[in-house]
């Protein structure tokens, strides 16, 4: 990024996390710039990549997929050489929301959606506890889970 940001600039990133398609005239009006600085502005937090991307949340039980749950997997210590391999894996099942690489007890927690409880039993049966690389598992069910409000900051901060 070229330059720090500003509260201009933060108040644009908190109205996206809260609706990435609002219009550019309502989102110009919701941190008071005009039009072409709201725009201006959005640009290069995309060209700076200080936003990624713009995403669509789903709603997954409207998929059929009822269950969620966080598998926390732990290599063995022989297969350190395979970190990123095995993220790879991970981030490519259909099944993966998450792929978080950690530290602590797990190397890494992956946040899952399936059907029901057989298919996650057989998902971590048959696809993560298969794999070589892998020492165990413990898997925790989502019961709910809610957005957070967004990255804030406190005044003063750039």
């Amino acid at each position: 990024m070229n330059r720090p940001l500003d509260s201009i600039d933060r108040a644009i990133i908190a109205t996206l996390q809260g609706n990435a398609r609002i219009p550019i005239a309502e989102l110009a009006a919701r941190v008071n710039v005009s039009e072409s600085t709201a725009h201006r502005r959005l640009r290069s937090l995309v060209d700076d990549h200080v936003i990624t991307k713009f995403t669509a949340e789903v709603d997954i039980a409207a998929l059929g997929l009822q269950t969620e749950a966080l598998i926390h997997i732990r290599l063995h210590a022989s297969a350190r050489n395979a970190l990123r391999s095995f993220q790879t894996f991970l981030q490519e099942l259909p099944e993966s929301r998450h792929v978080y690489f950690v530290s602590g007890g797990s190397d890494f927690v992956v946040h899952v959606a399936v059907a029901d409880s057989a298919t996650l039993r057989d998902f971590v049966s048959d696809s993560i506890s298969a794999r070589p690389e892998v020492a165990s598992t413990n898997t925790s069910l989502v019961f709910e889970h809610r957005p957070g409000s967004g990255i804030e900051w406190k005044a003063g901060e750039s």
